[in-house]
């Protein structure tokens, strides 16, 4: 997907930017003729004895300059990305939520998939497919936001603590560590958002949505009661995003060693996304099914005033705990991780920034200087 330089200039907001990292464009100007810039001009261009590197800066409203890796602007990229990809991706499957939500909960009622439908057509129709939209689109923005900003933090923290030996040989231990931390202060920004829009999807003349439902939550439950499902939400996101990015970052990184032929920094910017989101989706089916137990432990949690996990193990029994509505979820979870990793990396290429994932480059090897 290409944008001009001025779409850039009015879209990218200027705090997005700093003036020191440059991005290697040489597979993009290669049949150009090179321009020589001014010393002032934002393009830049190095060269070394063998080769010549064509780099240019995307420039900001007010100034030249463009997002440095791990430097507060890129954070904030990322924290943008995460919001966008989260929120708008969950808010598309409200319809597959919904029905995914009530076979959880009455599943003598719902009993699959296209009856779960029917039932809700028949008796809401085509508008009750969305109710809780808001919360979702609210809850998951609020989400996406803590989940890939703080990993990306958290990532390079971990990394800096281990060392590039060690976080090299042990990269997958640094995934799984950065995306669990980063999820623990996710869900605390979810938990409200998602107790208010499991009872809304659930309870029939509860509340229209987010508006009239959590004044209504908080009266009936306590503000403490919007973190009743907080253990199960942990339960149910922190192996969910584990999976999610340790998974993704290793599927990406074989398809580039041993299926793609051509490497990472050669392809296309849009076959780089499509690589993030076939990556994506397969991380996104076993995410669905580490992650599916605890999910229905929090929609019956949230569901039921007072109810305890003891109540849904009984009342569940241990293999529907493990299957039940899971079908669906992974059709969801699937389809709705790919579309995440999807238009998380398409907001990073916008931004100037490369996809995540792929093989990673060994250190470049210092050159004496010439005496």
């Amino acid at each position: 997907m290409a944008f001009s330089d001025n779409s850039r200039q009015s879209l990218i907001p200027s705090f997005l930017y700093s003036s020191k990292m440059l991005i290697d464009l040489d597979h993009l100007t290669a049949n150009r003729n090179p321009i020589l810039p001014s010393a002032s001009s934002p393009l830049s261009i190095s060269s070394s004895s063998s080769t010549s590197k064509k780099s240019f800066v995307i420039p900001a409203p007010s100034e030249p300059g463009k997002i440095e890796l791990y430097s507060p602007a890129y954070y904030a990229a990322c924290t943008a990305g995460g919001i966008l990809s989260c929120g708008l991706t969950h808010m598309a499957v409200t319809p597959l939520d919904l029905v995914k939500c009530n076979m959880q909960i009455d599943p003598a009622k719902y009993k699959s998939i296209s009856s779960g439908f029917g039932v809700l057509l028949k008796e809401q129709g085509v508008r009750g497919f969305f109710r809780g939209w808001v919360p979702t689109l609210l809850g998951y923005s609020a989400q996406g936001a803590c989940k890939y900003g703080f990993y990306e933090f958290f990532k390079k923290y971990y990394s800096d603590i281990a060392g590039p030996e060690f976080s090299a040989k042990y990269k997958t231990l640094i995934y799984l560590a950065g995306s669990a931390s980063a999820e623990v202060i996710a869900d605390i920004a979810l938990c409200p958002f998602e107790a208010v829009k499991v009872r809304v999807q659930t309870q029939p003349g509860f509340a229209r949505g987010l508006s009239d439902g959590l004044p209504k939550f908080v009266k009936s439950e306590g503000a403490l009661g919007l973190y009743k499902g907080i253990v199960p939400l942990w339960g149910r996101q922190i192996p969910y995003t584990m999976m999610k990015f340790a998974s993704f970052e290793t599927i990406v990184e074989l398809l580039y060693k041993h299926a793609i032929p051509t490497p990472k920094d050669q392809c296309s910017k849009s076959f780089q996304l499509g690589v993030s989101f076939a990556g994506g989706y397969v991380a996104g089916v076993l995410c669905a099914i580490v992650s599916h137990p605890a999910d229905n432990l929090v929609s019956f949690l949230n569901n039921a005033k007072g109810a305890t996990v003891g109540d849904a193990v009984k009342k569940l029994g241990l293999w529907g705990l493990f299957t039940r509505g899971l079908p669906l979820r992974i059709v969801m979870i699937g389809t709705l991780t790919g579309a995440q990793w999807g238009l998380y990396d398409a907001f990073k290429v916008f931004a100037g920034l490369p996809t995540t994932g792929g093989i990673t480059p060994a250190p470049a090897a210092t050159v004496p200087a010439k005496v």
